[in-house]
């Protein structure tokens, strides 16, 4: 890739003093023994990076690869010479990580003032029990309250949210604002996710004497059920407990039986529900209509966790009597605060207040999708069309200043994050991007900062970090900053010569690949239109590209018509559904020809209904971008609910969809 002109004469201002400017070899080079963790080479490299715009990456990749052994000196030589650069910032948190596994909490106490990023889980938690272990007694509620919603909220097991919930249960001479109770909790959320060495570890802090039982019931859950179970009873019902969330992974009825006939009274009330929670979840995820049965028999649904809750909404919605709106409401209700914020169930619960009837409720769901109504998402864009208003394109925000501008230019993260993308170093040039625009300082930059930022971006045509930036502005929305159209001679053209929609075809780029040429997943889809080698060969031979070989995915123009042929098959086979295709583009045809099977529901139930988080973000995040597309691109207000259509079984009498699509 060829550095855009404006990064060339950064870097050669950059190296003005250098006798000879170190080349882009001796960064990658360095990057992939980084990678490798071979220090030996690192330290070989590092005197020829000296000088080359992105030698703070080449220091960090040096010292980090041997921080377990740097002296302190040498660290804060490192943090002078680098001051104020991502790079400083990060080496100071993986340092606050290594003091925090050596418990070594004066110097954490000291260096954690200078940290800037603050947003690594872990770190937060040795700040909150260094703060706990210097006051005691007088900590702050708050405290525990934190520590508690982070450990809960991390999916593996970590030292330092373990650690400072271990603490904090144990200190019997603090006010004992965790207990036992919490770690059981954690277990129980562990185990559900299938995270059973951070089970194991939030069951040693409730109850040491109960690991060997919690590994029996963790290899042979059925078995543990049927043995005398034969653990302190104090802790019994806990394990119990747990061995029917580990049995409904495999075996959801054998564990609804075995809760219903035999162990539900010996559980506590609160322990119940959430197994009962843990069934209807996974039922749910099925598209079982089970779901809902094992939802009523929660008691309480202040019991169960949000993701619990958000899925009895979407088993409410899909329920084959039609949507079951006092459900909805109900579980909504008793979300935690910050999910009842979120549009999806701010959304669905107005709509079942609609459905209600009354003034009072009609005027309540006014008033909360006036709350989220905007052209910003799929339900913000839904909302609007609830209050009678289509998706339009917002008025253009004041043009950037020449300050602003020049202010953006010479600011020196940001382009040593363009350097970093374009000779490369993608992954490292993000990060650095994002840090000067969301993490360098507390807030992040300001809404024209932000502006200016995109702009820069988009100039240089790394369209990811132009629509992600712009993405941040909450007052101001600039239509071109976000929903950029480049090659937009190329995808009109070939859109309209197959008969797509244009705006679908971006709708779709802009969710897969941000426009990034050379864009390769992890799985191997490659190009503006992620294709995999497979698909490509496939759709190669049925739209007639002649001579088609593997090396040409990433060609603009190619994967340009390979990308929107295969989509014009799925969605003839889907019978012209959107949201159908984009689930299919994303999860493969078997999948929704298998998740249309049930009633037919408006095409937002349905989608929210998917299975697979990729998939449901994917398809409304596809369908809300091609209405802000179509609404550019005819300057026509649009209706992203005529787009989403109804979703259900396919029509018998129509011929059969195309087994051999891949």
């Amino acid at each position: 890739m060829k550095l855009p002109r404006i990064l060339t004469l950064i870097v050669a201002a950059a190296c003005a003093a250098c006798q000879a400017q170190p080349r882009d070899d001796t960064i990658l080079d360095m990057s992939q023994a980084f990678k490798q963790g071979n220090r030996q080479r690192l330290t070989q490299l590092l005197p020829a990076a000296r000088g080359h715009a992105l030698e703070p990456w080449a220091a960090y990749w040096e010292l980090r690869a041997r921080l377990d052994t740097a002296s302190a000196q040498e660290l804060q030589d490192f943090f002078t010479r680098y001051a104020g650069t991502y790079q400083e910032d990060r080496l100071r948190n993986d340092w606050l990580l290594l003091l925090g596994q050596r418990r070594d909490w004066t110097t954490f106490a000291a260096e954690h003032p200078k940290y800037r990023m603050n947003d690594d889980k872990e770190v937060r938690c040795y700040a909150l029990l260094v703060g706990h272990l210097r006051e005691g007694a007088n900590a702050p509620a708050s405290t525990s309250d934190e520590v508690r919603k982070l450990w809960f909220a991390q999916p593996r097991e970590d030292d330092g949210c373990t650690l400072a919930a271990s603490r904090l249960i144990g200190d019997v001479q603090g006010p004992k604002r965790m207990t036992a109770a919490d770690a059981w909790r954690k277990a129980r959320i562990s185990l559900e996710a299938n995270r059973p060495k951070a089970a194991g570890a939030a069951v040693e802090i409730a109850a040491p004497e109960a690991m060997g039982a919690f590994a029996d019931l963790n290899a042979a859950p059925a078995r543990f059920l049927t043995s005398r179970v034969t653990v302190a009873s104090k802790m019994r019902k806990e394990l119990i407990a747990l061995a029917l969330i580990k049995l409904a992974a495999t075996d959801a009825q054998g564990a609804a039986t075995q809760l219903d006939s035999k162990w539900g009274p010996q559980l506590s009330p609160e322990e119940r529900n959430w197994v009962w929670g843990v069934l209807g979840k996974q039922a749910a995820q099925r598209l079982s209509y089970d779901a809902l049965d094992y939802y009523g028999k929660v008691s309480r649904d202040g019991d169960l966790s949000d993701d619990m809750l958000a899925w009895k909404v979407r088993a409410a919605l899909r329920s084959p009597q039609g949507p079951q709106w006092p459900l909805v409401i109900q579980a909504v209700n008793a979300m935690s605060d910050e999910a009842k914020l979120e549009p999806a169930w701010v959304y669905w619960k107005a709509r079942a207040l609609l459905a209600q009837g009354s003034e009072q409720h009609r005027a309540d769901a006014q008033k909360m999708l006036q709350s989220i109504a905007s052209v910003r998402g799929f339900y913000e864009q839904l909302a609007l069309e609830e209050l009678g208003q289509k998706v339009s394109v917002p008025a253009k925000p004041a043009p950037i200043t020449p300050e602003e501008k020049e202010a953006t230019r010479l600011n020196p993260t940001l382009n040593r994050a363009l350097i970093a993308i374009a000779i490369g170093l993608r992954s490292e040039g993000v990060r650095e991007w994002n840090y000067a625009t969301n993490l360098h300082r507390n807030g992040g930059m300001s809404e024209r900062e932000l502006l200016a930022a995109a702009q820069f971006a988009c100039d240089q045509q790394v369209w990811d970090r132009c629509i992600n930036t712009s993405e941040r502005t909450k007052a101001e929305f600039d239509i071109d900053q976000r929903y950029p159209t480049p090659f937009r001679d190329s995808v009109v053209k070939r859109a309209k010569d197959i008969g797509l929609d244009a705006a679908y075809v971006y709708g779709l780029i802009r969710q897969e690949s941000r426009f990034i040429m050379d864009a390769r997943s992890g799985v191997g889809a490659s190009g503006l239109m992620q294709v995999m080698p497979a698909t490509a060969r496939w759709t190669a031979r049925k739209i007639g590209l002649a001579n088609f070989t593997a090396d040409q995915i990433t060609d603009r123009e190619t994967n340009i018509a390979i990308g929107t042929g295969y989509l014009k098959l799925v969605l003839d086979d889907f019978d012209g559904s959107m949201p159908l295709a984009a689930a299919a583009y994303n999860a493969g045809p078997g999948r929704p020809r298998n998740w249309r099977n049930g009633p037919v529901l408006e095409a937002a139930m349905w989608a929210e209904n998917v299975p697979f988080g990729e998939t449901r973000d994917y398809v409304k995040k596809v369908l809300a971008n091609t209405t802000m597309y179509a609404a550019l691109l005819s300057g026509q207000p649009q209706s992203l609910k005529v787009r989403l259509g109804t979703v259900g079984p396919r029509d018998a009498s129509r011929a059969e969809p195309n087994k051999d699509l891949p």
